[in-house]
């Protein structure tokens, strides 16, 4: 995720690659990184952040001890705004680590990487409006961005978060219907993508409610109600709900 950040902010010029330094412990990581970007990356933290105007922690949660005496080093050098996308990791946490910092919790999804994702941003008790700009312009690097409160973060990422499982399952089980039609395999699944991708489209630039859409499509006695009876009897419904609120009490329990 962090270098889909990375990718994307250079391509449209919110940042120029020189001025992106990236404290990572891989040697391999570091050359393939500056190789590629035209970044700067070294093995020590605390030269990755001298003078960091913003500073974006990615990576495990389990992890995050072990770069928190670099963070407080440099919290006492300096000022910066703090991005977090690790999960779990409440602001609490964060400003602890680095007091006097504004403080940006948030929330992608994988579609980030291809610049199509969706991230939610919680702000922190010292992020004014300006801080809050300017997570939005690195996040809408990489796709929408919404804001939340704190306590909504672990709704986010059993529906936004999550979500991309449940729509690439779906994606595969309407192709597998299209095989059990007598579809070939290849055919299905870009029938399924294709329709997937432009519905959400359709949706998005159109405004409509999905609920209408569907009623423009299920003509009476027809295809596409009796397709909607199917699953209404299946339960796809109730199942995706419930897969929202597992993966959000999961994130609760992660997070504790």
């Amino acid at each position: 995720m962090g270098e889909a950040l990375i990718a994307r902010l250079i391509s449209l010029k919110t940042f120029a690659a020189e001025a992106i330094a990236v404290g990572d412990p891989s040697a391999a990581r570091r050359q393939f990184l500056v190789e590629t970007y035209g970044i700067q990356a070294t093995d020590n933290n605390q030269a990755a952040l001298t003078d960091a105007a913003v500073v974006l922690v990615a990576v495990k949660p389990q992890a995050f001890g072990k770069i928190v005496p670099d963070l407080q080093a440099a919290a006492h050098r300096q000022t910066a705004l703090l991005l977090s996308i690790m999960a779990g990791t409440p602001l609490a946490t964060l400003e602890a680590a680095v007091t006097g910092w504004p403080v940006v919790r948030a929330m992608p999804n994988t579609p980030a990487t291809v610049g199509a994702g969706m991230t939610a941003i919680a702000p922190g008790q010292a992020v004014n409006a300006d801080h809050l700009a300017q997570a939005r312009t690195i996040f809408a690097a990489v796709g929408d961005v919404v804001e939340v409160p704190e306590h909504l973060i672990n709704a986010v990422t059993g529906l936004s978060g999550s979500g991309p499982g449940y729509v690439a399952v779906m994606i595969e089980a309407l192709a597998d219907g299209g095989v059990a039609a007598g579809l070939p395999r290849a055919t299905a699944l870009k029938l399924a993508i294709q329709t997937v991708r432009g519905t959400a489209t359709l949706l998005q630039e159109t405004d409509l409610h999905p609920a209408v859409l569907k009623d423009r499509v299920t003509s009476p006695g027809g295809t596409t109600i009796a397709g909607i009876s199917a699953l209404e009897a299946g339960g796809v419904r109730t199942a995706l709900i419930q897969a929202v609120r597992a993966a959000c009490d999961r994130a609760n329990e992660l997070g504790a």
